[in-house]
């Protein structure tokens, strides 16, 4: 498993406060809806201008718990693509399909998505990651956490940080919607065996980067965006 999450071996898990304060997030966007959903409908002037270049970014100072103590506040930068580059003029093309379809706001969706799966895929929490899942992930999310559990294994896992979280690519081919987006983070994450000692993974902070592809059917009654393939680049 070892901290990729190219075989979908996200080794991560937030412990207590942090729990409670993804949650809370993450339904603050997705309200009664499953998975990361769509904005509602936004005025003219409250929608990103997608002619702005990558350096234009979005910082939020997020405070991350760690065993109920809060660490000093992390700037997570928020990239958006340039409107001449590939990926802004798809996300044009799914604002004309979808008029409430937000960039700026599925950024947001995006990072939240990307630590309550990686919270719930190192808890084995199967219930919160299907409705985040495409059918096709969540099999592969399933079976790894059932190795895991065949193994007697068990994950001790933090993410101190999310330091960038930005557009890599996005396509829309009929409705369909594709993002995937890069998430650099610093985490740390080891695997224990039956015997408590570590079989993957280290208990030092690492930097790593991932992509992940989230899926859409535009124009569609769901308006969740799901996680549809993971790896690590």
């Amino acid at each position: 498993m070892g901290g990729s999450t190219g075989g979908f071996p996200v080794e991560l898990i937030l412990f207590g406060m942090i729990a409670a304060f993804l949650v809370l997030r993450l339904r603050s966007i997705l309200g009664r809806r499953q998975g990361f959903e769509r904005p509602p409908e936004q005025r003219p002037g409250n929608v990103v201008d997608l002619r702005a270049s990558a350096t234009n970014t979005r910082a939020q100072p997020v405070p991350p718990v760690i065993d109920g103590v809060a660490e000093p506040l992390v700037t997570i930068t928020r990239t958006l693509p340039d409107d001449s580059s590939p990926a802004g003029q798809a996300f044009a093309a799914m604002r004309r399909v979808d008029g409430s379809f937000v960039p700026a706001r599925f950024l947001e969706g995006a990072e939240a998505a990307f630590r309550l799966i990686v919270q719930g895929f190192a808890a084995g929490d199967r219930a919160a990651l299907r409705p985040l899942l495409t059918e096709d992930t969540f099999r592969a999310f399933d079976g790894a956490i059932s190795g895991r559990e065949t193994a007697n294994e068990t994950q001790r896992t933090e993410i101190r940080a999310v330091g960038s979280v930005g557009v890599d690519v996005a396509e829309l081919r009929d409705h369909n919607a594709s993002i995937t987006v890069r998430f650099v983070s610093d985490q740390v994450s080891v695997t224990l065996g039956p015997d408590g000692n570590p079989v993957a993974g280290a208990d030092a902070l690492t930097e790593m980067t991932d992509l992940w592809t989230f899926e859409r059917m535009l124009g569609s009654p769901d308006p969740a965006w799901r996680l549809a393939a993971a790896r690590s680049a």
